[in-house]
């Protein structure tokens, strides 16, 4: 080889290298990093997309720009709390959540003696717009919804900005000794002059706080904005939340459930167990949900009897299997496989989703009554089973109906309830 080209190639060499650094830093990052111990998102599945997108995966990257945006349209909202409710919970105490049964309604105009407009009296199917606006449940949402968006935008960007908003709602609305919320739902779903609190409030929660848990375990990893004291505080409310779950009346009887409320119950124990550390707990929970849940809850032929009940058949089917797919996410941390988990009768979590396949791919009517039928919300939960090894499930991916907002299962692979519906 002349000299010439000898100098030649090592130009193209270091030349290489120079632009490998510039490009794949990230990457380097990403691949040092431990992987977060999130309860129901797997972390190590996470940090091989965070590596996969570093390294310019463009469907990831197209993924990303839309998780991205959902966590933008966040920055200039909140934060929350809940003490700025018109009014407070029963026995006064502002810091206390409040939600209301929607459908009961004054029967008298407020005054000062009666604020509340007492008796209230029962309008089926007509929601009484105070359940958005005179308690906490709409703002709660957004604290869920915001800072499982906004972590998750930070752990794939790195962008500051993501992490410190999330720092913030979480800090307002749990740990701010002025603004932060007491640890309990004594007056979750209430009906004024008549229920201080209902048990099946702690719904209001159980739905969607897990996303919280996880997003807590996401800014652990070294986000700015969140010290050691959130996280600190933030595992003290878990830890105190859990215990009145466990522990209180109402606690007891969501538990006792046998529909998609005591579901949701176990997966939210479960993923607070799990995340403050009581592996035991966690485990026993996941354990329990085999003969507990899957054996009461789904028949032989995959079908879920109590959601099949209501009106909206579809809307609950899809809903409790959120719970459950989540709840066997749990058990992958404290080894348990419920996806495995064959009942007496033939009953499994495989049989549910499978159940939902014809309608959920376009191919068959939904046979059971529905208001309003929304292909896309049996997204998620078809994925999950795919990803537990379903072939039929995964045979249907492809046939799926894309959620509104695009379909982020790629970045965080944990399902969601993709429809909503009030009340």
């Amino acid at each position: 080889m002349h000299a010439r080209t000898r100098t030649r190639l090592g130009a193209l060499v270091a030349a290489a290298a120079a632009l490998a650094a510039v490009l794949v830093p990230a990457a380097g990052a990403a691949a040092r990093e431990s992987a977060p111990r999130t309860a129901v998102l797997d972390g190590e599945r996470l940090q091989r997309a965070k590596l996969r997108y570093a390294h310019g995966d463009p469907q990831l990257r197209a993924s990303v720009r839309a998780l991205a945006g959902r966590a933008d349209a966040w920055l200039d909202q909140g934060p929350w709390t809940v003490v700025d409710k018109p009014k407070p919970a029963p026995g006064g105490d502002v810091h206390d959540y409040l939600s209301q049964a929607p459908y009961w309604w004054p029967s008298t105009t407020p005054t000062a003696d009666n604020p509340w407009g007492c008796p209230y009296v029962q309008k089926d199917g007509q929601r009484n717009p105070e359940v958005d606006t005179g308690t906490d449940r709409q703002d709660v949402e957004k604290v869920f919804d915001s800072t499982y968006d906004l972590a998750l935008a930070w752990y794939y960007t790195g962008e500051k900005k993501y992490a410190v908003k999330a720092g913030q709602v979480l800090r307002t609305w749990f740990l701010d000794p002025g603004t932060k919320m007491n640890p309990n739902l004594n007056h979750a779903q209430f009906i004024p002059c008549k229920y201080d609190g209902r048990a099946i409030g702690i719904i209001d929660f159980s739905q969607s706080y897990t996303s919280v848990v996880d997003a807590v375990a996401l800014l652990a990893g070294g986000a700015p904005g969140w010290s050691k004291g959130d996280r600190a505080g933030m595992a003290d409310w878990n830890k105190d939340f859990l215990d009145w779950l466990v522990n209180s009346d109402f606690g007891r009887q969501e538990g006792a459930a046998d529909n998609n409320h005591g579901t949701f119950y176990d997966m939210q124990v479960a993923a607070l167990a799990y995340a403050t550390g009581d592996t035991a707990l966690a485990r026993r929970t996941v354990l329990d949900a085999r003969t507990k849940r899957i054996d009461s809850q789904i028949a032989g032929d995959g079908t879920q009897p109590q959601e099949l009940a209501r009106t909206r058949s579809w809307h609950y089917s899809t809903f409790d299997l959120v719970a459950y797919t989540r709840l066997a996410a749990i058990g992958r941390h404290v080894g348990v496989d419920l996806w495995a988990y064959q009942g007496p009768d033939g009953q499994s979590l495989f049989k549910a989703v499978d159940y939902l396949l014809p309608a959920a791919t376009g191919q068959a009517a939904w046979p059971h009554p529905e208001l309003e039928f929304k292909r896309f919300a049996a997204s998620d939960v078809v994925h999950a089973a795919a990803d537990a090894g379903d072939r039929a499930a995964q045979a249907a991916v492809p046939h799926l109906e894309e959620p509104p907002g695009g379909d982020l299962w790629a970045l965080r692979p944990a399902a969601e309830q993709l429809d909503s519906i009030a009340g």
